[in-house]
């Protein structure tokens, strides 16, 4: 995310940042995040049911723009939740959550928002949408993703797409 948005003028880390390090008063901007709707219509019990193979921990590799990026520690939930640690500096950021969906027996659609922080400072929001296909042994998957930057007042600021692969470390 930080060198993607280099390449826009902005430079920043995205997700959670140090609880340690109190935001001062005059940094706060309040922001209304749009809602990333879910697809219409209902999954078959046989797509949920092939989506819960991708339920277990993952050691995930993200390249951005086909350059490595970084390596994460990815947790996927049976509710449809995913908690992600990835391996970059603390004090940046390093946490995200998300929510995912199961396109087909063999495919989910994670969706991902997350804060963009320079200097301390909150300066956007990015959101990520990500389409994965586990393998047959669902031993591994690889994916697809495309990421979004806002500024503070929802200004689009460009975007960068990129690709996932991981392995199963334990379900």
């Amino acid at each position: 995310v930080a060198a993607a948005l280099t390449s826009t003028g902005l430079c920043a880390h995205a997700s959670c940042p140090d609880p340690r390090s109190a935001p001062q008063a005059s940094a706060y901007h309040a922001i209304s995040l749009p809602a990333m709707q879910p697809p219409p219509g209902e999954f078959a019990a046989q797509q949920r049911e092939g989506a819960q193979r991708f339920v277990g921990t993952w050691l995930v590799s993200d390249t951005i723009e086909g350059s490595p990026f970084a390596d994460a520690i990815i947790q996927w939930h049976g509710d449809g939740t995913e908690f992600e640690n990835v391996n970059l500096p603390i004090l940046g950021g390093n946490i995200c959550l998300g929510e995912w969906l199961p396109i087909d027996n063999s495919h989910i659609r994670r969706k991902h928002m997350g804060w963009m922080v320079s200097n301390g400072a909150l300066i956007g929001y990015f959101t990520e949408v990500e389409i994965d296909t586990i393998s047959p042994n669902g031993l591994s998957y690889y994916g697809t993703t495309e990421q979004k930057f806002f500024d503070v007042n929802g200004n689009p600021q460009g975007g960068v797409t990129g690709t996932s692969s991981a392995t199963r470390l334990f379900r």
